[in-house]
């Protein structure tokens, strides 16, 4: 017979996609959202937003329960949310809008232009002002900016307002763009400042309401868990990891509270996540690649594809250089030049802590 759990409530409340019922300390932030947004119920014109600020504090979040509150109490705007990670080209973005309206569309086999005209069409049956979220934009913009030209354009085939919030990390994405998208793409910006220490604790608390039972937490628990979280970059996912990680310790350890030592315990292991994202989102070699470099790095590129092979089995180092130059263009590794070596250049490799804000 399971027994069941002694510290958790709810587990799923600590997991990084959960979405609360109430998001403390991002209030201004949510009604600006709403604000812009809220035109199109009416049928008007939409102010599109481009939302900034470092990694894992709030941004996502409060895009998408502005999100879940237009769809519970309007009937007259959809949303609809892109990880542009996942759907980087405009063939991509677009066919997702369709299949999100309620049309089938395969991705492959069809032109851009016989998507545009399905997705025209699934917006005229809609009826509704539909609001586009592309979450980390910046993927989209070195893969194929052109799709963000392909949405904006929208509006001149239909009536329905059609609005825009793009999220990034990055504030200088949209710098060397083309004249015509920048033109066209009437952003206005809001800027997500990081968490106090005070307001990451009081994040963390309202998690736990729902995640433990009442009595479960050890005084100083949390804001072990939220100075940690500061101390790595202020990523509110960081403090949930640590309380997950330390409830699961007290799980094996049969007690019936959650202790400061238990945190102490994994504070060494729990550090940015914003990578491991990343490596979740790759696939294959690329997946492979960044396993080798968060171990040895600087690396030169033969030395890589000698342990590549050595390791996950045979590739051509031609094969291997075309996935470092993606790695590269994405931003999650760097291919520095040496130019001291008399017999050729050498070429080092290693993962990038880019600096995403000021």
């Amino acid at each position: 017979m399971l027994e069941e759990p002694r510290i958790f409530k709810d587990e799923q409340v600590l997991n990084p996609e959960y979405l609360p019922e109430f998001l403390p300390h991002r209030e201004h932030q949510i009604e600006r959202i709403a604000k812009n947004l809220f035109p199109a119920s009416r049928g008007r014109p939409v102010q599109n937003m481009f939302i900034i600020g470092p990694p894992g504090i709030g941004k996502t979040v409060s895009v998408r329960f502005v999100f879940r509150q237009f769809e519970e109490f309007s009937e007259r705007i959809k949303t609809i949310y892109i990880n542009t990670w996942n759907y980087n080209t405009s063939v991509a973005v677009l066919a997702k809008i369709v299949l999100d309206l309620g049309l089938f569309v395969q991705r492959r086999g069809l032109s851009k232009d016989e998507i545009m005209e399905r997705l025209i069409e699934a917006l005229k049956k809609c009826n509704k002002g539909l609001i586009i979220c592309l979450d980390e934009v910046d993927q989209l913009v070195k893969k194929d900016e052109n799709a963000l030209y392909d949405l904006l354009r929208l509006n001149q085939y239909v009536d329905n307002p059609i609005g825009l919030v793009m999220i990034s990390n990055y504030p200088d994405i949209f710098v060397n763009i083309e004249p015509r998208i920048k033109s066209s793409l009437n952003i206005e910006e809001l800027e997500f400042k990081p968490y106090t220490i005070q307001e990451m604790k009081d994040i963390l608390t309202e998690r736990c309401k729902y995640a433990f039972r009442p009595g479960s937490l050890e005084e100083g628990v949390i804001l072990l868990c939220a100075n940690h979280a500061i101390n790595k970059g202020g990523d509110v996912r960081i403090g949930l990891e640590c309380l997950r990680k330390a409830a699961k310790i007290c799980e094996e350890e049969n007690s019936d509270k959650i202790k400061t030592e238990y945190v102490k315990r994994i504070l060494k292991e729990t550090g940015p996540v914003k990578l491991k994202i990343m490596h979740g989102q790759l696939g294959g070699v690329e997946k492979n690649i960044v396993e080798l470099l968060s171990k040895e790095e600087p690396i030169t590129s033969t030395d890589l594809h000698e342990k590549y092979v050595k390791i996950f089995g045979d590739i051509s180092q031609f094969a291997l250089t075309k996935h470092v130059k993606h790695l590269e263009d994405i931003g999650i590794v760097r291919v520095k030049e040496s130019r001291r070596e008399t017999r050729g250049r050498k070429w080092f490799i290693s993962l990038i802590k880019r600096k995403v804000f000021k």
